[in-house]
């Protein structure tokens, strides 16, 4: 009895494991890391496929001067090409330069 409780045991570990693992992966093939490299907030990051229509990510309230947050992008944009244009909006109404990079390259960071 104890044996078949143990062997249930590692089977849902083991599988909790795997699922966790996936949904990292998946997780991590869609997102990207922004790091605000200036003294002013980062209020929006805006991106197109066209550099003409502008759809925006969440960063809640913001992102910090100096801070870094993980964005993932939404299941809605899963269609699109890899080649990106990007800009962000600043606390203060600045709005960055657009510039285009490609979202399937690995471990992509950006800096603002």
């Amino acid at each position: 009895m104890k044996m078949q409780k143990l062997t249930g045991l590692l089977i849902v570990t083991g599988l909790l494991y795997i699922a966790t693992m996936n949904a990292q992966a998946a997780e991590s093939e869609n997102s990207f890391k922004a790091h605000n490299t200036t003294k002013v907030v980062i209020k929006k990051i805006l991106v197109s496929e066209d550099g003409k229509t502008w759809g925006a990510f969440d960063v809640g309230a913001g992102i910090a001067a100096g801070g870094s947050e993980t964005l993932v992008w939404d299941k809605s944009t899963d269609n699109e090409g890899c080649k990106q244009w990007v800009k962000a909006i600043f606390a203060d109404g600045e709005e960055g330069e657009p510039v285009k990079f490609d979202f399937c390259e690995a471990s992509l960071e950006l800096e603002f």
